[in-house]
């Protein structure tokens, strides 16, 4: 069962937590995770490139010289893809990047995101984090207390948007919960920062 430090806001040790063996403990599965990683890549990109065809190019309604006699290579349309100004052949037209993956795998993948961070020990378990006031300079004393990496992910039990707003300003730090958790995120920063109540709640979700 992996075991890792509890710390207090000021870089402190102040306990010791055992994660469950399930879910911060498994042989990560990186086919499971690349998956996830590329879907939710593909599921970011929008689609919306649109290329003309020579059916939607304005133009090119008269043949441009005749068929035969004039030395030319035969042209029906000046619109056709081989002229400046044709219609693009091939071209990328509006699509759906995105895919499903099973539901299995993408919790085989967020196991296995999780025991890597734990493995390759970039993980960092917070006693506490509460503000009074949305407050930059406080977050920025936290992560430099705890030494934090250059992209941090903060990880919270439910949704505070007091760290939310004094978080998003800090260049490579982001805020996310639980229930909005991913794989790409995970893997993606180079220190995972999880609240202690958030820890609970992810073993509750993935056990």
């Amino acid at each position: 069962m992996p075991n890792v430090s509890v710390f207090d806001v000021t870089g402190k040790k102040v306990s010791d937590i055992d994660l469950a063996e399930e879910i911060f403990g498994i042989e990560p599965n990186v086919a499971a995770m690349h998956l996830c990683v590329v879907n939710y890549l593909a599921n970011q990109r929008q689609g919306t490139q649109s290329t003309l065809t020579r059916g939607e190019v304005s133009g090119g309604g008269k043949k441009p010289w005749k068929q035969k006699g004039t030395g030319h290579a035969r042209q029906g349309s000046t619109r056709s893809p081989q002229w400046t100004h044709g219609g693009i052949a091939h071209g990328p037209k509006p699509r759906k990047y995105g895919f499903s993956i099973n539901k299995k795998v993408r919790r085989l993948a967020m196991k296995s995101a999780l025991s890597s961070k734990v493995a390759d020990e970039e993980i960092i378990v917070l006693d506490e984090l509460s503000l009074e006031a949305i407050k930059t300079k406080e977050v920025v004393k936290v992560l430099n207390a705890l030494e934090t990496g250059k992209k941090t992910l903060i990880v919270l039990p439910e949704k505070n948007d007091v760290i939310y707003r004094s978080a998003r300003n800090i260049a490579g730090v982001k805020t996310t919960l639980v229930s909005t958790l991913n794989v790409y995120d995970i893997l993606n920063c180079d220190t995972l920062l999880v609240l202690k109540d958030a820890v609970s709640k992810i073993e509750e979700v993935y056990a």
